[in-house]
């Protein structure tokens, strides 16, 4: 491994990357992916979402050597893939979407077999402390097809993990997973991305992308539409929304708050609350409120919210 002073700032660099599946007569040629550049940033915990047949597979596929691109260069632990081959297969972890385990072995046997293969010597195999951490310990003895499905998919992480690579690439981690195993999945994640691993997701829960995430890609019809800081991304949307709560029971809005666009609702005691959407670069809260105060009607509570990463990826994805 190299020395922490002379490690890239970059985990992994995807420049100009294309994909085009040739055609056949009964399909026509493909391009699934088309010219993707993105830099993942080393101890990140990077976000890559996109509809289904968006592309992200594809260029997972790619990083685990699995599919060819057409053009482009990756780089990834700041080697070349087409250049240094093995040591880029050492360098990351790829958990898979699919469940593909060995129904006939147990944990610990397939966590050392999958070891043996990266060259890791029986005295530096960490087969029982993955276990731990993944919550499968009580089960290293028992036959991998009397796992549930979310037992199976962490042992998928524990095989990425067992040559300590400083990337770990997780596609849908959590499909399939109910919600406490997600949970446990996403502390496992957590702390490996504390002690060092960078970290690269993809899946369809955007509020986990939302909670996880430093950064963001997004890639749609195998183009990347948008990549940035989480909180940057999000400050795109300019929407947000407040509700007020106040003393009384309206039958109708007064005529200042009609003309800014508000609307008028119950909570589930009676009282009524003023809605109110609006562009934070334009209007701020205290300019609603004190526009509320010179009605004459008191305020009892007020509760804010900010745009979703969902309405986000709804709106660039659309087109």
């Amino acid at each position: 491994m190299q020395k922490l002073d002379t490690l890239p700032d970059d985990a992994l660099i995807v420049e100009r990357v294309s994909k085009i599946y040739r055609g056949n007569k009964q399909l026509s040629p493909h391009k699934a992916l088309d010219s993707v550049t993105l830099r993942v940033p080393r101890g990140s915990i990077f976000g890559l979402l996109g509809p289904n047949g968006a592309g992200k597979s594809t260029l997972i596929n790619i990083l685990a050597g699995l599919v060819i691109k057409s053009e482009g260069q990756v780089k990834i632990w700041g080697m070349d893939i087409d250049q240094h081959p093995r040591n880029v297969k050492a360098a990351i972890g790829i958990v898979p979407q699919e469940l593909n385990i060995d129904p006939f072995f147990t944990p610990a046997a397939l966590m050392n077999i999958h070891a043996g293969m990266y060259g890791v010597p029986k005295s530096e195999r960490k087969t029982d402390e993955i276990l731990q951490m993944i919550g499968l310990a009580d089960k290293k003895n028992a036959y991998a097809r009397t796992l549930s499905g979310g037992m199976r998919r962490r042992l998928l992480i524990g095989k990425a993990m067992v040559h300590a690579p400083p990337i770990l690439v997780l596609d849908e981690p959590t499909a399939g997973v109910d919600i406490e195993l997600r949970q446990k999945l996403w502390e496992n994640v957590v702390t490996l991305n504390k002690r060092g691993t960078t970290i690269l997701l993809t899946t369809h829960y955007l509020e986990e992308a939302e909670q996880l995430c430093d950064e963001i890609a997004i890639i749609n019809h195998g183009r990347l539409v948008a990549h940035d800081k989480k909180n940057a991304l999000l400050a795109r949307l300019d929407s947000k929304t407040v509700r007020i709560t106040i003393d009384q029971t309206l039958e109708i809005l007064p005529p200042q708050l009609q003309a800014m666009g508000a609307d008028l609702r119950q909570d589930q005691e009676g009282r009524s609350q003023i809605q109110l959407s609006y562009s934070p670069s334009q209007t701020n809260t205290a300019e609603i409120i004190a526009r509320i105060n010179s009605t004459g009607l008191k305020i009892c509570d007020i509760s804010t919210k900010e745009g979703k990463l969902e309405d986000l990826f709804l709106q660039i994805t659309r087109v």
